[in-house]
């Protein structure tokens, strides 16, 4: 016995958000009936297509399978569309994760320019500053720093930021301007949480100025940013983030400058997804778009001593 088509295309609507719940609001039907259109397809094809996972749900062997044949049906269905004219193929919801920085100042402004062309595209993302996960779990691209090591997946390298020392005008102008990086241990830092930080492209504080005691953590860079231009202390923080702020100065550009690397992950049957595929060059344009920015690359960075 063939399967039903209607079926297989709930299973792929459940495979793209690894939720019965969120597969029952976009193909607008109950939860329960999406249950039961999985237990039927599962006693036609004669196994599980589906197994639980953390954050949801993860296709088995056999249903990867299934969703490639409802992929296949989606493509011709989306050739039938009104007036014989093709369906644009960009829709439905891509979920990504990705760090903070990255997510608002590039991940934000490329999504919204794909939409204004594919305005059925939607894009969930969840930030978050960890290493990438080994199993899928519902994420179809994650933006991690630092080079993964993951299987049954593809990395991809987007590019580099620059990491510097930032301090407000007005600590500054109240406390003594580090000239050397040894000095930097005199002043408090604002950074990670050191205890909860998973990623090691980021230790550049505690290894380079060990001496350093923490003023404020946090595990969102935003709370850096603003936790320096506060006056907590000496912030560690990403360029293209601090440099659009007037009121912050770089110190020791020269001495105290980390490169840390963004690379894209993405699962096999994700790629195979035209909307994934899209928003994942989206963002590689856009990461490329901001080089400069993200390198930190500015004409001249003001002393300090001459701003008191």
């Amino acid at each position: 016995m063939n399967p039903n088509v209607d079926d297989l295309l709930v299973l792929l609507a459940v495979s793209r958000s690894s939720k019965f719940t969120t597969a029952a609001q976009a193909l607008g039907l109950s939860h329960t009936t999406v249950s039961r259109r999985i237990a039927a397809l599962e006693e036609v094809l004669g196994g599980r297509v589906l197994v639980r996972a953390a954050g949801g749900w993860e296709l088995t062997e056999l249903g990867a399978k299934a969703v490639a044949a409802a992929e296949q049906v989606e493509t011709a269905i989306g050739t039938l569309g009104l007036s014989g004219e093709a369906q644009d193929p960009l829709t439905g919801v891509v979920h990504m994760t990705a760090t903070d920085g990255f997510s608002a100042y590039i991940a934000a402004p490329a999504v919204a320019r794909l939409r204004r062309q594919h305005a059925g595209l939607s894009v969930e993302i969840v930030t978050a500053t960890r290493r990438a996960l080994q199993q899928k779990s519902g994420v179809d691209i994650e933006v991690v720093v630092g080079e993964p090591q993951v299987h049954r997946a593809e990395a991809f390298k987007l590019g580099e930021y620059m990491l510097g020392t930032y301090a407000s005008r007005a600590y500054l102008e109240s406390n003594r301007v580090p000239t050397t990086v040894k000095e930097l241990a005199e002043h408090p830092l604002v950074y990670f949480v050191d205890s909860m930080l998973q990623v090691d492209n980021l230790d550049a504080p505690r290894r380079l100025v060990p001496n350093m005691k923490d003023s404020l953590s946090s595990t969102n860079v935003f709370v850096h940013l603003e936790a320096t231009r506060a006056g907590a202390g000496i912030g560690f923080l990403p360029c293209f983030m601090a440099d659009l702020h007037q009121d912050l100065i770089r110190l020791l550009p020269g001495e105290f400058a980390e490169l840390a690397p963004y690379w894209m992950v993405l699962r096999p049957d994700s790629l195979r997804r035209p909307a994934v595929v899209a928003v994942a060059r989206a963002l590689q344009e856009e990461t490329l778009a901001h080089r400069e920015a993200l390198l930190g690359i500015r004409s001249h960075y003001p002393d300090p001593r001459l701003s008191r």
